[in-house]
């Protein structure tokens, strides 16, 4: 990923989590806190906090859950139309 689209990503997310509500706006959250994992790597954040934001779309609390999906769409770098699609499947 290229510090354009990391930078663009992160503006989108941005956007989208004022322009949504709860649990949207959680989903947004989680989402930019994956990019940034993306982007900087092990220089941001330690590994467990990784694991445990992961393992947040497992809860069953659906803001956890919402935080944690959007992580992963963030961390595997899923385009803003392709995360749209994933915050708004069942879980």
């Amino acid at each position: 990923m290229t510090e354009a689209d990391f930078r663009n990503l992160i503006q989108a997310a941005g956007q989208m989590r004022r322009l949504t509500d709860f649990p949207e706006s959680d989903f947004w959250a989680g989402y930019a806190r994956g990019l940034r994992r993306l982007f900087h790597g092990e220089d941001f954040g330690t590994a467990q906090e990784h694991e445990l934001w992961l393992s947040l779309a497992d809860e069953a609390d659906r803001s956890r859950h919402m935080r944690g999906v959007g992580y992963r769409a963030g961390f595997a770098g899923t385009p803003i139309p392709l995360a749209i699609a994933q915050q708004k499947e069942p879980a």
